[in-house]
C-alpha cells in the first residue's frame, strides 16, 4: 500500500514519518530526494544557477537554500518556477521509489509511506492509496515557524500562504492527525491509523 504524508511547513510531519516507521512502514522523504536533484551540476542545479545566478552558491558550489528561500518566498512568480525546475525531478525519483517497492516481491504486504510536503499542490495524490494529513492551525504554525528560522511574522506567512492551505489538505485527506497538542496525543492518532491502514492492506 502506498500512503501520502502530508502537511504544512513545522507541522510536524517528520515526527509523524518516525513515529509510522517505528511501526513497521519504510519511508520515503521527499525533502531528501529534494535535496538531491540540486546538488552541483545536476539537471535541476544547472537550471536553478541560470535562473538565480551564481549569487545563490555557497563556496562548495551547493545551493544556499537559506538564501534561495528568502529569494523564492517574497514573490510567487520566482516560486513557481523553481517548482517547475525541481518537482519533475522529484516527482521522478518517488515513482523510482514506488516501483521498487511493487515489483519487489519481499515487499508484499508492506506499507510504503511518501512524506511529502507538496503532494497536493504537485498533483502527486493519484500515485497515494490513501493520504494522512498531519494538522495544525495556522496561529500555531506561524509561532514554530518564526521560532525554527528566525523569521518576522509577515516572512512566516509568506511561506505559509505559498503552500495550499491546511484546511483543504486536511478536507481531501482520507486520514486527519490533530498535532497540536501532545506528542503523546500525536502517537495515539498515528498507532490508530496504523492499525487502520494494515486491516486494509
Amino acid at each position: 500500500m502506498i500512503v501520502g504524508l502530508t502537511g504544512g511547513i513545522v507541522g510536524g510531519k517528520s515526527t509523524v514519518a518516525s513515529m509510522f516507521k517505528d511501526l513497521g512502514a519504510k519511508i520515503v522523504d521527499a525533502d531528501k530526494l529534494g535535496h538531491s536533484v540540486i546538488l552541483p551540476h545536476r539537471p535541476a542545479w544547472k537550471k536553478i544557477v541560470n535562473l538565480f545566478g551564481k549569487d545563490i552558491l555557497l563556496n562548495d558550489l551547493t545551493v544556499d537554500r537559506e538564501k534561495l528561500g528568502k529569494t523564492v518566498f517574497t514573490n510567487q512568480t520566482p516560486l513557481k518556477k523553481l517548482n517547475e525546475i525541481t518537482h519533475p525531478e522529484i516527482i521522478k525519483k518517488i515513482k523510482k521509489e514506488i516501483d521498487l517497492v511493487k515489483n519487489t516481491t519481499n515487499n508484499q504486504g508492506k506499507i510504503l509511506i511518501i512524506d511529502a510536503a507538496l503532494i497536493y499542490e504537485a498533483k502527486i495524490d493519484r500515485l497515494m492509496d490513501k493520504i494522512v494529513v498531519v494538522y495544525i492551525d495556522e496561529d500555531e504554525q506561524i509561532k514554530r515557524l518564526i521560532k525554527r528560522n528566525n523569521l518576522s511574522k509577515d516572512e512566516a506567512l509568506q511561506r505559509i500562504k505559498s503552500q495550499m492551505p491546511m484546511k483543504e489538505k486536511a478536507e481531501m485527506a482520507d486520514y486527519v492527525i490533530d498535532n497540536s497538542s501532545s506528542l503523546d496525543e500525536t502517537k495515539k492518532q498515528v498507532e490508530k491509523i496504523w492499525q487502520s491502514l494494515v486491516s486494509q492492506n
